[in-house]
């Protein structure tokens, strides 16, 4: 049976309490990421009780996050980074112990540290004897939280499973959650719904002559990343890519181009625009005249020489265009030297608001001039008020966390 990705695309984070019915979480993993959804868990101490992170990473094929003050996670602050990366929030089990958290706003854990830092949409799927679900307080704390616009699923009503009472408390079934988690992200808004942004990925050929070029590593694999984590949020990504192998990102518009002037020109003419991403390996040089042959060898020998001559810096050019000027330009930085020192004098010579700088000698750590077409990139990013490094990781991740800095930075603005 072919099942509807009805999630395709949408970022949930599961936050696993402490109660038994933990064990359902395994299934819920499995039924959301069989819509197409990526799965993103963290566990309380107590809900490792019931079941492993081992498992819980496994279904989900990715990280299980359990510590608030993990050293790794933390240098980035990795609370407010879950909290503002995902689509949905989904609380299951949400214990009595989690619900009283959430009303209060106590933030003593890493679950309930990201609740208290919810920028998305937060599901709870409630599970706990009868007695407690009945009791004043849990009541207090269940209206206090649908006044705070949390949504709930369930409880059943039903046999409990470590007490043998019965009664209304028992988490709703994940595919009774899956369905809520569908019509929930069916209605929510997507932040980046209604804004322009330009983005240029891949490199530029630039001929010498019919068969031969000058170009650079770029597999365009970062670019089309963004490009993608950015339609994901509603937005109208008009791409211009340079010559990759790579596949068009979903979603987006793409125009295709080989050098740096056609680049130059296909930018141009998508403006006006709110945001502009320049994540293009433009070449600096081309050929100052293209031979309109196959250049021959004369007796053995090349060229003496071959003269170049300056391309556009299209950065620059939109960075300080005026009128036409993006309300948030973003630029790359790729260097093998003095990173933050050539970065922040990008920054400023050609007027952008933000440098995303990254290390690609050979000793970077990363794989050296393999970053230029690898999977994993650490970024620095640049602005006027300093350098923030982000840790290494997967090019998606960097895109997703970009382009939920691109949105919060367009929040409330107008073209």
């Amino acid at each position: 049976m072919t099942i509807t990705q009805t999630l395709s695309g949408k970022r949930i984070l599961l936050i696993i309490g402490g109660g038994i019915a933990a064990y359902k979480c395994l299934d819920l993993i499995r039924r959301l990421r069989e819509r197409g959804a990526t799965v993103r868990p963290v566990m309380t101490r107590a809900a490792a009780e019931f079941v492993t992170p081992l498992s819980v990473g496994a279904l989900a094929a990715t990280k299980v996050f359990t510590e608030l003050f993990d050293r790794d996670d933390e240098q980035d602050v990795g609370h407010i980074r879950l909290a503002r990366e995902t689509d949905l929030i989904v609380v299951a089990p949400a214990t009595a112990d989690l619900m009283a958290k959430m009303a209060t706003g106590l933030a003593n854990d890493l679950a309930s540290t990201i609740l208290l830092a919810a920028g998305s949409p937060v599901l709870v799927a409630p599970a706990m004897n009868p007695h407690m679900w009945r009791h004043p307080a849990t009541r207090r704390n269940r209206e206090a939280l649908a006044r705070d616009g949390i949504r709930f699923v369930g409880p059943n009503a039903g046999e409990m499973a470590e007490s043998g009472e019965a009664g209304e408390g028992r988490m709703a079934e994940p595919l009774e959650i899956v369905a809520a988690i569908e019509q929930v992200c069916a209605a929510a808004p997507k932040p980046l719904s209604g804004k322009r942004i330009v983005i240029t990925s891949g490199p530029t050929h630039e001929p010498i002559d019919p068969v031969r070029y000058i170009a650079n590593r770029s597999s365009g694999k970062q670019g089309h990343a963004i490009a993608a984590a950015l339609a994901r949020l509603g937005a109208d990504v008009q791409l211009v890519s340079g010559p990759v192998s790579i596949a068009d990102p979903d979603g987006v518009t793409v125009t295709r181009v080989e050098t740096a002037r056609q680049m130059q020109a296909s930018v141009e003419r998508l403006l006006p625009a709110d945001a502009a991403i320049f994540a293009a390996a433009v070449a600096d040089w081309r050929a100052a005249t293209e031979a309109a042959d196959k250049m021959k060898k004369d007796g053995g020998k090349g060229p003496e020489s071959l003269p170049l001559t300056e391309n556009p810096d299209i950065l620059a050019g939109i960075g300080t265009h005026g009128s036409l000027r993006p309300g948030l330009v973003i630029g790359f930085a790729a260097e093998t030297e003095k990173l933050i020192e050539h970065a922040t004098a990008k920054l400023k010579r050609k007027g952008a608001d933000l440098i995303v700088a990254n290390d690609v000698s050979p000793d970077s750590g990363i794989g050296g001039s393999g970053v230029m077409g690898g999977d994993r990139n650490r970024i620095t990013l640049l602005s006027q008020d300093g350098a923030e490094a982000w840790p290494e990781m997967g090019k998606d991740e960097v895109a997703e966390r970009l382009a939920a800095l691109v949105a919060e930075r367009l929040s409330g603005s107008e073209r």
